[in-house]
């Protein structure tokens, strides 16, 4: 089996070294309150039938305002591990590698509890092209799986961007939350 297409990210910076808006913050905060009452929440029958067994979230901004420091840091806070997508060695032109590959990683992140980071998402996740022949197609059914694998991955799924307006509706409708990052007021 070859290697993963994804690289572990960790950082020695604290939860007080990010500089975030309030709301921001909170809305990071209510992920981490996900991961520790999460199995809790889907115990319980009634919950169990509202919920995702995930927690999707969309972090967009301009480049270099935190959006890797925060997935990194929510790993550390909830003592999970976190892995950056290589979307290079994920989609694949040969039918079917994509899928395979997808398939790898989220096996391989279910069965660890990894946070799985997809930088750059709006690369995969963008607007859906025209359909005009059998590629455009097969591009759409390759979104269509991945969007499966992420509503169906138990655990915390990030998705960044340097544009929410990049991420077409039907993805973001999926998500628990949209934080946005952005560039630091001078002063």
């Amino acid at each position: 089996m070859s290697a993963i297409p994804a690289q572990r990210i960790t950082t020695e910076l604290e939860w007080d070294d990010l500089v975030l808006s309030v709301q921001a913050m909170k809305a990071l905060e209510e992920i981490v309150v996900w991961t520790m009452h999460r199995q809790t929440a889907l115990e319980d029958s009634r919950m169990k039938r509202r919920l995702q067994p995930g927690f999707c979230s969309l972090f967009y901004g301009p480049p270099g305002t935190g959006k890797s420091l925060a997935a990194a840091l929510l790993g550390k806070r909830t003592r999970l591990e976190v892995y950056r997508v290589d979307l290079s060695r994920v989609v694949s032109k040969y039918i079917g590698e994509t899928e395979k590959n997808l398939a790898r990683l989220f096996a391989q992140a279910e069965s660890n509890n990894w946070i799985l980071f997809f930088d750059e998402a709006d690369a995969l996740f963008g607007k859906r092209t025209e359909v005009s022949d059998a590629h455009d197609r097969y591009a759409n059914q390759e979104l269509v799986y991945l969007l499966q694998r992420i509503e169906d991955y138990p655990g915390i799924v990030i998705l960044a961007s340097n544009l929410n307006e990049n991420i077409e509706e039907t993805f973001a409708r999926r998500f628990q939350s949209v934080i946005h990052f952005p560039l630091p007021a001078k002063g």
